[in-house]
């Protein structure tokens, strides 16, 4: 078999990784480097009377203790917002500046306040302890609920009310409308609960300064150093971006946290330049649970109607957003932009109306987390099911299977006005069902151990790879080693692998000879975007084809004088260029020898998302003493549109159910509502999934090519963290509805279980 996509090939990568040659952030040594520790707010919000550095300053090895006040003198900007939008009523949202140091005001637990930079890590801890700072304690407001509320606590003078957006989409008088006339309404409140991302490798920042040239280098694990670089140094130094360099080395996860530009980053370039020399910083886990943008964290009630034949007829959200005290870059963008336009799932509702309404509350800021708005959507959409099928007396896979958008109304627009180009729903739920044996549950069910068990069915949709460009360079050498620059960045996926795969079919080279490059600026692509959105393999590999065309199209000719016939008599087959109509040929390797090199350039345009889709079904197993809940079978059946490589996509699978399960079984964002202390600021007090809280995961694909991408590939990267809550959920109430249990709310922690089981006894 020839060597290409779609085979299990075992990534190029892990070498590196498992013999500890890998190259993190934290490997880059630099002579004469400083490290460098922020100060940062003990409460979540108050006056910032004042901030006294002068003893940590003469403290010994301490080189510089920065403030708001010293970037001030300096002219030294505010981080961007990406993404801002109008209000639902007309006017632009307020966007209040976000300073790297903290100026008059704190509004969050760890917001930074000074930074120190000296000899040692040791003496840098000894001396931001040491810096003094007065706060008089302002009321705070941790839920965007209560931060809404009338006479709640004021972060911004720009924001009234704390409302940081209201946003619409579709028409909601015509969606009450159609709720009045259905024969059956079912509602439904849930919360979405916060998440701390917890990457394997916490934040980082490595910053340089060329006196001579006035050059910056960042060195930094990002999703993506190109776009860092456009985001982070203009509008905080004033200087144009190609004044920049970003070096993004190995990264150990992202999970979109990472894809933002942050303070530290651009902290430590400040101190580079003010003190001629290397300045590193490093996240400590603590700093982690304080700083890094949080996910989620939104509370809806949302009604669905149903006519007569259990036939979708509207759907109406109503949301509440945090976008925490202080706006990310996206911080606006996963409740609105990306969420609500995916509010109707794979059903035909012929009215949808979303109303989100986003607060600044005391705490971290929010923003994108695996999915990214569509796990929020989701959820939201299959809970609803769920309890619109067990209320009306309907299977929940009949009445999915009753609504959902067949293959034949492909392509199909929704209400939202998102189309869906291709997929077949109904046929990829029916094999998962008959994967899990839906069937064979209720022999099951009765187990005699004295827990209560469950099987719950979601089937999810997403929007990935939206529309933007990536580019992409073939660079053949005359002695044949082949290297591929993109502008995507991987933080474990395996895009390296992915990537060689793709390129040694389409060249019809060994895989071995090609090497590929990301992650630094100085890289010369027509475009990068980086990785965010699932978009690797849809824009980056679209951009490789598109370089590798061009790569052959610029050696035929030389391939034409080796073979004394004109360049249109030539074919490319077979890693070979042949002349056309005789047996006569030359290799790829012998062109670019020939030629002294080859180089071809491809920028990638992907117009329209494209749209994974899948079926998960989870078995639930739980104890009525303790609350606890075992995850006994869990299945997954999913629509990838192509598969690239079998073995890396399994692992994305996997790793996004783990991140999915671990939202609704554990993991959750506590912050005392009377002063915003964290209180879950540790591994001590925020559960993450180990490997004894999940099973074997039984998953394969059921595909139908993508029509958007020329490669017919739909993102992967996110699909496991988007199907799993809602198909936990949705087991645990199966096992707990007959107690009279039709809602718990995640995270589904045994007390929390075990109180809503005892209520029930009890009640």
């Amino acid at each position: 078999m020839k060597f290409g996509v779609g085979q299990p090939f075992r990534r190029v990568e892990d070498l590196r990784f498992i013999t500890g040659t890998g190259r993190y952030t934290d490997d880059h040594r630099h002579e004469d480097e400083a490290f460098a520790v922020v100060v940062r707010s003990r409460i979540a919000h108050g006056v910032l009377q004042s901030v006294d550095a002068d003893a940590a300053r003469a403290m010994p090895g301490v080189l510089g203790v920065f403030t708001a006040a010293d970037l001030h003198a300096d002219g030294i900007g505010t981080l961007p917002i990406v993404v801002v939008l109008d209000h639902a009523e007309g006017g632009t949202m307020p966007v209040p500046p976000r300073a790297l140091l903290a100026r008059d005001k704190v509004r969050y637990l760890g917001e930074p306040i000074a930074f120190v930079v000296a000899e040692t890590v040791i003496e840098a801890v000894e001396a931001a302890e040491a810096v003094a700072i007065q706060i008089d304690d302002l009321p705070v407001a941790v839920e965007p609920k209560a931060a809404l509320a009338e006479g709640a606590p004021l972060l911004y003078d720009e924001a009234p009310g704390n409302l940081a957006l209201h946003f619409t989409l579709g028409d909601v008088a015509a969606a009450e409308a159609a709720l009045e006339a259905s024969n059956r309404v079912v509602e439904v409140e849930l919360i979405n609960n916060r998440i701390v991302v917890n990457s394997l490798e916490a934040r980082n920042a490595i910053g340089l300064f060329e006196p001579e040239t006035g050059d910056f280098t960042l060195i930094s694990g990002t999703q993506g150093s190109h776009m860092i670089r456009e985001w982070l140094f203009e509008p905080v130094f004033a200087l144009p971006p190609s004044r920049l360099r970003v070096i993004t080395p190995d990264v150990g996860g992202g999970f979109g946290m990472k894809a933002v530009p942050y303070p530290e980053q651009a902290l430590v370039l400040y101190a580079a330049r003010k003190l001629g020399r290397p300045v590193r910083w490093q996240s400590s886990r603590s700093d982690a649970f304080l700083s890094d943008t949080q996910g989620r964290d939104n509370r809806s009630r949302a009604r669905l109607g149903l006519d007569a034949e259990g036939r979708f007829t509207a759907l109406k959200v109503e949301t509440l957003a945090s976008c925490g005290g202080a706006l990310s870059a996206f911080g606006v963008y996963c409740p609105t932009l990306s969420g609500p336009p995916m509010a109707p799932g794979v059903y035909r509702i012929p009215k949808v109306a979303t109303d989100v309404r986003i607060a600044f509350t005391n705490n971290a800021p929010i923003d994108a987390y695996r999915g990214a708005g569509r796990p929020e959507a989701a959820y939201l959409v299959e809970r609803l099911v769920d309890k619109a099928a067990r209320e009306a007396g309907i299977a929940p896979d009949a009445l999915r299977a009753l609504n959902m958008i067949a293959p034949e109304e492909m392509p199909h627009t929704t209400d939202t006005g998102v189309t869906y180009d291709s997929g077949d729903f109904a046929a990829v739920m029916r094999t998962g069902l008959k994967a899990a044996d839906w069937d064979g549950f209720k022999s099951r069910r009765t187990q005699a151990d004295g827990r209560l068990r469950g099987i719950g069915l979601a089937y999810y949709i997403e929007r990935t790879g939206v529309p933007g460009n990536e580019g992409a360079v073939v660079e053949i050498g005359a002695d044949g080693r082949i290297v591929l620059h993109v502008g995507t960045q991987s933080t474990g996926q395996g895009h390296e692998t992915t990537y060689v795969q793709m390129l040694a079919e389409r060249l019809d080279v060994p895989p071995e000879s090609i090497t590929v490059k990301t992650g630094d600026t100085r890289q010369a692509l027509p475009s990068a975007g980086g990785t965010v959105a699932s978009r690797s393999m849809v824009h980056g590999g679209g951009a490789l084809m598109l370089a590798a065309k061009a790569v052959i199209t610029e050696a035929r000719p030389h391939a034409a004088k080796m073979l004394d016939v004109a360049p249109e008599a030539v074919e490319f087959d077979s890693g070979a260029f042949r002349a056309t109509g005789t047996n006569r040929h030359v290799g790829l390797m012998e062109v670019a020898a020939f030629a002294g090199g080859l180089t071809g350039v491809g920028d990638f345009n992907q117009e329209d998302g494209t749209f994974p889709n899948g079926a998960h079904v989870c078995e639930v197993a739980v104890d009525p003493e303790t609350g606890r809940i075992e995850v006994e079978r869990y299945t997954v059946v999913d629509d990838f549109g192509r598969v690239l490589n079998p073995l890396l996509l399994g692992g994305q699978i996997h790793g996004g159910i783990a991140q999915g399960l671990g939202q609704a079984m554990m993991e959750h964002t506590v912050y005392d509502p009377d002063n915003g202390q964290l209180l879950s600021g540790s591994f001590m007090d925020y559960g993450v999934p180990r490997a004894d809280d999940l099973p074997f995961f039984s998953f394969a694909t059921q595909n139908v090519p993508c029509t958007t991408n020329p490669l017919g590939i739909k993102g992967a990267g996110e699909a496991g963290a988007i199907g799993a809550p809602p198909a936990f959920v949705n087991a645990v109430v199966d096992a707990l509805v007959h107690l009279g249990i039709d809602h718990l709310d995640m995270p589904l922690t045994p007390s929390r279980v075990w109180e809503a089981i005892e209520a029930a006894k009890h009640g």
